[in-house]
């Protein structure tokens, strides 16, 4: 795949400067000046004419639109570390490559998820909002005023105990919470005696005992509504659900219901079934203070989207160079 040419990059949206500077000097860059999601007709008309494009991870790139794209696009950078927003397995059979920038946000998604994992069941946004919205309302301090749920002592379950998910680990051990995961196959003997972790093969009997849920998988086929509404009814009615992963991963109907009806204590969402679109009824259970919705702001760290910009650089400059790119996505073989 050698080539001296400098590749044709289209950017479907804008990055920090000094990602889009040094892209610029690398490559014939296209960039998002005024940041607007692209439309599909605007991403099938890029595919049709650039060697790579670099999406984000809210554009959906199916397989009606590979099968579009021009004969010179043969990379797929994509600026995420996720890459379910891609049809992987009908761009390998376009030969066309995907690569992503794993490792990047691990340490900045896993600070969310114990800031969330915190503000829950301790009411700090339903407190915040109280001082801004309604000053009037505080009348001081008093002991029965905002009282919330001791966090130390409790029992975290989490689902997906992969670099992010060990990452909160860490964390909530720190906070003096009991750590129990559930994953695919058991993390390494060290890291559980580090962790001083509980392995449960089985989900359901996990989610039964504890009070916290951590999300932290990936999305794939088999996860999505991993937390159905049977698993959610698992729970106990002082348990806490955080998801920093994806939305479609938990039953968010569901999830709504066993929240308005008491059966779960309260949720801290940085990820939507439908995003950008939120339930109109999760807006009204945040304004009630029975969950922290916040605009997926896991990963948003300058640090952070400057490190995954040099990823996709390194990925680009790598397969022009005639090379297998250090951080290619291959097709999930079910």
């Amino acid at each position: 795949m050698a080539n001296k040419k400098r590749p044709r990059v289209y950017i479907t949206r804008k990055l920090p400067e000094a990602v889009e500077a040094r892209m610029s000097e690398l490559f014939d860059v296209e960039v998002n000046a005024d940041d607007h999601p692209r439309t599909r007709a605007e991403l099938a008309a890029a595919m049709r004419e650039a060697d790579v494009i670099v999406p984000t991870v809210g554009d959906r790139i199916d397989a009606e639109l590979i099968e579009q794209a021009g004969p010179d696009l043969k990379l797929i950078a994509c600026f995420s570390n996720g890459t379910d927003q891609i049809d992987v397995e009908a761009a390998t059979r376009k030969g066309i490559t995907v690569t992503n920038t794993p490792n990047v946000l691990t340490e900045d998604t896993a600070d969310m998820t114990m800031a969330l994992i915190l503000a829950v069941p301790r009411r700090l946004a339903e407190g915040a909002r109280l001082l801004t919205d309604t000053p009037g309302d505080w009348a001081g301090w008093s002991p029965t005023w905002m009282l919330g749920r001791r966090i130390w002592g409790k029992q975290i379950g989490i689902i997906g105990m992969g670099r992010i998910g060990t990452a909160v680990a860490r964390r909530a051990k720190a906070f003096g919470l009991s750590i129990h995961y559930h994953n695919r196959k058991r993390v390494n003997p060290a890291t559980e005696q580090e962790l001083n972790a509980t392995y449960w093969e089985s989900l359901d009997q996990m989610l039964a005992r504890v009070d916290i849920v951590s999300v932290n998988c990936p999305s794939t086929p088999a996860t999505f509504h991993l937390l159905s509404a049977r698993r959610l009814a698992l729970l106990q009615p002082t348990s806490y659900i955080v998801n920093t992963a994806r939305g479609d991963i938990i039953d968010e109907a569901a999830m709504i219901q066993a929240l308005r009806e008491g059966k779960i204590a309260g949720a801290g969402l940085d990820v939507f079934e439908s995003a950008p679109a939120i339930n109109p009824k999760l807006v009204k259970l945040s304004a009630e203070g029975k969950v922290v919705l916040l605009p997926h702001m896991g990963s948003a760290t300058i640090e952070g989207r400057v490190d995954m910009g040099e990823k996709v650089v390194i990925n680009i400059r790598t397969f022009y160079d005639g090379h297998r790119p250090p951080n290619r996505v291959l097709p999930v073989r079910v």
